[in-house]
């Protein structure tokens, strides 16, 4: 039997030891023994990650508390002997939740598969290859081989690692990244040297690891809630629940004042408590959420079809909402094509020399490689068979260089190649052309800076290299070796504007998106860049610059920047949290190490498919390609979802507020209730149905070129002025079928029901738009549906069906009333409507709620 890894400590003994525990070796398992262990052990996931079975989210669904009230007085009514409003009531209800419940399932389902197509994935050894696999599907003893930018996908013992550093401040709070090595450490997530662990990431280096522990038996799983809760909601998440707790309100007013009145008349209480609880439920807009998920899942979808995958489908609203884009220049605006074209030495002549030694550097540098690395790399090959790496110290973002310690027969070297400002600050000598040493004094640096000005003014990006020759007792590399260095030349790269920048460009001006670039080049090829583009530029701030300035000078200068140049990845994220205190909603592309804390501050996180494993966790959309134009169509698309979403809760906070108040008040005065509880679920039940189609609904254009926000005040305002309308036709409703068709109790409830629904449904043509109805078309669905639900609302009372719900045939009369009461309902509307949105609707604000 194998022995439980999980139950033992996994640093500190020999990896033999462990290996030997796992019941596996470095080249990894076979498929037989992974199916067994993926039995055993379930998939590679976090508790709070996984779903609850299908029946118990059905059930769940039944949770609301009007519905429980709701049956059990149906159920009180069945055993006094209506056991027919029992039967009636329950399939209702459970029609209704079905309804709900299968349409969020197949939006959530879509969602998902379209998730699992960017999901990460590790470099797993199995059946003696090395395959690339879903994190979930590793097991205890599985092998992964990690390089930087991966996040490590489980618990984990190095078996192999070279120059590995890791950022696991998510589990012990240290800002610098850790030094792993294959050696015996303490145990402790602080202290294991010799083991990485889930969550955390790869910030330079190179190791095999095996795997030991896996989903909740992980450092993070054991956290719990503290690492894995859902990061804070939306804007558009909060006022989606402060409308609910609106309607709450109302909810409970109305329900109230119905059973005070009915029991102040000496009505049967029974059934004056199952209409008010009838009542209740037509008035909350329980289709809501599916409305919202299956709205947001479809503008996921429509995304798809565009080579964008959204993982987060509640942050389709602040892309929506998104007015400002910060974004890199390389990849973006340019090829990424990125070639070298020159090497030069101080004289500004080719040099061989200089290419030798960039070449050293990118070869042996073991580091997440950069565009820049791979044009040195394939530029030309050389042979450095005779050169062996004695040590590194890694790139990082603050220093802006990475150097390695090399060596030879005959020299041993440490080659640093970094950005010009930062090489050249660390360089008290040059080489010169017949490779004499000679001083960097001013003189010498007015020349080198005047070649780095000219080479970017010509749109060219460049990395300074320099060396310094070490003795043969120089073991290792420190970051006090990188003085005192030699300047040998420059390595000058290529990377010609993208054809399609321009146009991406306009095309997010024009629906009010403005683009900030954040770069770590220099501001001379930023300029040249954005002057092929066609980019203007307002202002300009360097990294220097932006390290001198207060927040509160950075907050009032944001809006006019265009361009941050020299920026470190701190830096990023302080630009991006100053335009959202700034009250802009701000999303972020980017797709390196460098760019996570960027993408996790924004509002909306961007990055590409191809980028690295932490920059395409935190991002909410992850890119097929790297392209800025579908960045244009997703913003287009997470408007067209906030806009429908917006459709049904005008209505449902108008028509149907209207109708549910009408019963309240029919209650003063009439001697029966004005609609029989089932009757009231029916009416429910059939405008929910019709209203599936507006996740489907067209959005005109003149609605998508600007932002869109949510405003509770917006709706709060239209539910009480055009609540009243709908109202005013109901009580005319009354009067017609009280005085002119002398109604009893039967036909009252019948014609009303009629009524109500057709007003209800059929005044969706008028609030889809903001234009006149016949100048914009609604999708065909919801036209169908919609037309649909208010024939069966008029058929039904004179089918067999009928009486099982207390319905009797209507005179020929009514439908002549009913023809004249709807268009004249339709068009007081529109006019109400043009005059609320010239005159009431309040100005849209700006608001921004922080994701994480």
């Amino acid at each position: 039997m194998e022995p439980n890894p999980l139950a033992a400590e996994i640093s500190g003994p020999p990896i033999a030891t462990v290996l030997d525990g796992l019941a596996t070796t470095a080249a990894g398992l076979g498929a037989g023994e992974v199916a067994i262990r993926q039995r055993r052990h379930g998939p590679n996931r976090l508790q709070v990650h996984r779903r609850k079975p299908l029946i118990l989210q059905f059930l769940g669904r039944f949770a609301n508390p009007l519905v429980l009230i709701l049956l059990f007085a149906s159920g009180m009514s069945a055993a006094t002997g209506n056991v027919a409003s029992f039967v009636i009531v329950t399939v209702m209800v459970v029609l209704s939740i079905t309804l709900d419940f299968v349409q969020g399932l197949r939006a959530d389902n879509a969602v998902d598969a379209l998730r699992m197509t960017v999901a990460l994935r590790a470099q797993v050894l199995r059946d003696g290859g090395e395959i690339a696999l879903p994190v979930d599907q590793l097991v205890p003893g599985d092998v992964v081989r990690l390089a930087a930018g991966d996040l490590v996908p489980a618990d984990c013992r190095l078996i192999e690692a070279r120059d590995l550093y890791v950022d696991q401040a998510m589990l012990t709070g240290e800002s610098y990244p850790a030094e792993k090595a294959v050696a015996v450490g303490a145990a402790g997530t602080g202290e294991a040297v010799d083991t990485v662990f889930m969550g955390t990431s790869v910030i330079s280096g190179s190791a095999l690891v095996v795997v030991c522990r896996i989903g909740d038996d992980t450092a993070f799983g054991r956290l719990g809630a503290s690492l894995t809760s859902l990061p804070p909601p939306t804007a558009f998440e909060i006022g989606i629940r402060h409308f609910g707790y609106l309607i709450l309100q109302l909810t409970v007013f109305l329900v109230l004042f119905v059973v005070v009145v009915n029991v102040a008349f000496a009505r049967p209480w029974l059934e004056s408590l199952m209409f008010a609880l009838a009542l209740a439920v037509g008035l909350t807009p329980e289709l809501l959420p599916m409305i919202v998920t299956v709205t947001l899942s479809r503008g996921a979808v429509r995304l798809a079809a565009r080579r964008v995958i959204v993982k987060r489908v509640a942050a389709m609203h602040n892309l929506g909402a998104m007015d400002v884009l910060c974004t890199d220049k390389t990849g973006t605006l340019t090829e990424a094509r990125i070639a070298l074209v020159r090497h030069l030495d101080f004289t500004g002549a080719e040099s061989e020399r200089v290419f030798r030694l960039a070449f050293l550097n990118s070869r042996f540098e073991s580091g997440l490689k950069s565009p820049l690395d791979d044009a040195i790399l394939g530029y030309r090959d050389l042979d450095v068979s005779g050169w062996t790496k004695i040590d590194e110290v890694p790139f990082d973002f603050e220093r802006r260089r990475v150097s390695v310690l090399v060596a030879d027969a005959e020299e041993r070297l440490l080659v640093v190649k970094g950005a010009p400002e930062d090489v050249l600050r660390q360089s008290t000598t040059y080489e010169g052309a017949d490779g004499a040493i000679l001083p960097l004094d001013a003189a010498a640096r007015a020349t080198l800076d005047a070649q780095f000005a000219a080479l970017g003014e010509d749109g060219f990006r460049v990395l300074a290299i320099a060396s310094r020759a070490m003795g043969p007792e120089h073991v290792s590399a420190a970051l006090s070796d990188e003085s005192a260095l030699v300047f040998t030349g420059w390595a000058v790269f290529l990377d010609p504007p993208k054809a399609s920048a321009t146009a991406a460009l306009k095309a997010l001006h024009d629906v009010g998106v403005a683009v900030k670039i954040l770069t770590g080049d220099n501001e001379r090829v930023t300029r040249h860049v954005c002057g092929e583009l066609g980019l203007p530029i307002r202002d300009l701030v360097t990294g220097d610059e932006l390290q001198a300035m207060s927040e509160a000078g950075l907050r009032a200068r944001v809006g006019k920047v265009d361009v941050f140049c020299r920026v470190t990845p701190q830096q990023k994220e302080r630009v991006l949290l100053a335009c959202k205190a700034s009250g802009r909603v701000v999303g972020y592309l980017g797709d390196g190490i460098n760019d996570a804390s960027a993408i996790h501050a924004s509002d909306v996180g961007i990055s590409v498919d191809s980028g690295a494993d932490v920059a395409k966790e935190a991002a909410d959309l992850v890119l097929l390609d790297h392209d800025l134009s579908v960045i244009h169509e997703a913003v287009i698309e997470g408007r067209r979802t906030v806009h429908n979403v917006t459709k049904y809760i005008l209505m449902g906070s108008s028509s149907n507020f209207g109708n549910m108040f009408s019963m309240a008040g029919a209650a003063l005065f009439l001697p029966f209730l004005p609609m029989l509880p089932t009757q009231v679920l029916l009416n429910n039940l059939l405008y929910d149905a019709s209203e599936a189609g507006v996740p489907f609904d067209d959005v005109e254009d003149e609605a998508l070129r600007a932002p869109v926000h949510w405003d509770l005040t917006l709706i709060r305002r239209f539910m009480l002025v055009l609540g009243p309308v709908s109202s005013v036709f109901d009580f005319l409703t009354f009067y017609a079928l009280i005085h002119l068709f002398g109604a009893d109790e039967a036909l009252f409830q019948t014609g009303w029901f009629i009524e109500s629904l057709a007003t209800q449904v059929l005044v969706v043509f008028v609030i889809r738009t903001r234009k006149r109805p016949w100048a914009s078309r609604p999708a065909a669905i919801l036209a169908v549906l919609s037309i649909g639900a208010a024939v069966i609302g008029a058929v039904l009372p004179s089918t067999p069906l009928g009486p099982f719900f207390g319905f009797v045939a209507p005179p020929a009369g009514f439908y002549l009333f009913l023809g004249v009461a709807v268009v004249s309902y339709l068009t007081l509307v529109e006019v109400v409507k043009q005059a609320f949105y010239r005159w009431l609707a309040p100005k849209v604000t700006r608001s921004w709620v922080r994701r994480r």
